[in-house]
């Protein structure tokens, strides 16, 4: 029997791979004979890199760079086993996490941090790229970014820009002469599960300003920036970058991959599935196990158990998959209609969030054995 386990990660508490080891170590005491097959999975948010460096025998890099208000600060991206791949999450640099509720200030906040961290890559040699970006705490539509690779951002005096979303209302000229040239060497692919445009109604500043700290006239001026950046930014790039789907993501950092690199949008869990080889695995399955740390209404809604599981039933339409999760919350049901055959809560006992990461292992772990004493025990029930 083989049982491939491709869970996402237990935010705050297990990575993917971790979920995964814990899995095989019950069903090996229920199942002995049974091969185990771990794929660690992610959807492009929390977890994506951990999960590519672990299905890739990589390693993590550190870096200094620039928070999204101009702040020195330590961040890490993630190399496959090979070297040839980088793996950064944006919000490592440049995510609402590293500005306290009190400093978020949208309208100065800048990408400029990712821009250090591909930076840093390609002066390691490093020739492609995936990139999460979720999580940013900015909205200045890549600005940042192509500033630190390069670019000069200029008014129409000749001065450049200051940092963030709203000086862009000022922009006269993008000079792309110190550009640097290995971007266009170079391979993106950028983890994108949204379809936002960049400026308007579903444009950056209108959907996500809030989350950001952005009031009504904060989201008026920062979406006439952005509508200024699409024009001049066009004509510098020589392609549109407003009304393209992913364009509005992360603040338009979506628009800034669109335009200025060789980059390609895609769905997170697609990427995570094909570093970590996942429908090789699935084709050779007879269960798959998949998971993440709550299951609810919304799961259905590009989760990574739903993507596992339409994969696996694509690829064998009577393979049963099952779904681990730590909370089962009103709406779970729901996963039954997209491929997931049953749902096991793994919590036991109730603890707090540092004992949980302490139990969780072995919760998942009992909760894998028993399921494979249900598959010894079907085997025993007559038809």
């Amino acid at each position: 029997m083989k049982i491939v386990i491709a869970p996402d990660s237990f935010k705050e508490t297990l990575s993917a791979y971790e979920v995964g080891e814990a899995a095989a170590a019950g069903f090996k005491k229920s199942l002995p004979c049974a091969e185990t097959f771990i794929c660690p999975m992610a959807d492009g948010g929390e977890g994506t890199v951990a999960a590519m460096v672990d299905a890739t025998n990589g390693s993590f890099i550190s870096a200094d760079v620039h928070d999204p208000l101009g702040r020195l600060i330590q961040a890490r991206y993630g190399l496959s086993g090979n070297n040839d791949t980088a793996f950064i999450e944006m919000a490592e640099a440049s995510g609402i996490h590293l500005v306290q509720s009190i400093e978020r200030d949208v309208r100065k906040a800048s990408s400029y941090g990712t821009g250090e961290l591909i930076l840093h890559a390609l002066n390691r040699g490093t020739r492609n790229f995936i990139i999460g970006i979720g999580g940013s705490a900015t909205n200045d539509g890549g600005a940042g970014m192509l500033q630190s690779l390069g670019a000069v951002f200029r008014d129409k005096n000749g001065f450049q820009l200051h940092p963030g979303g709203a000086a862009l209302a000022e922009l006269e000229t993008i000079d792309l002469t110190s550009f640097d040239t290995r971007i266009s060497e170079s391979t993106f692919r950028i983890a994108c599960d949204v379809e936002n445009p960049l400026t308007g109604e579903y444009g950056a500043s209108a959907v996500y300003g809030p989350q950001k700290g952005a009031d009504a006239e904060d989201i008026k001026v920062l979406d006439n920036a952005l509508k200024r950046f699409a024009t001049v930014g066009e004509a510098a790039a020589g392609v549109p970058i407003d009304n393209i789907a992913g364009a509005g993501a992360a603040g338009g950092l979506g628009a800034a991959f669109l335009g200025f690199f060789p980059a390609f949008l895609e769905k997170g869990a697609e990427i995570v599935a094909d570093v970590v080889n996942l429908e090789h695995y699935l084709k050779q399955a007879d269960l798959v196990v998949t998971g993440e740390g709550g299951i609810n209404s919304q799961t259905i809604y590009g989760k990574t158990p739903i993507y596992v599981a339409a994969l696996s039933k694509k690829l064998n339409a009577g393979i049963p998959v099952i779904a681990l999760c730590g909370s089962i919350t009103d709406g779970y049901e729901n996963v039954f209609e997209h491929g997931i055959d049953a749902v096991f809560s793994t919590l036991s006992e109730i603890a707090g969030i540092e004992e949980l990461k302490q139990l969780t292992p072995r919760h998942i772990s009992h909760t894998a054995e028993n399921i494979g004493r249900l598959v010894n025990l079907s085997k025993k029930i007559p038809d």
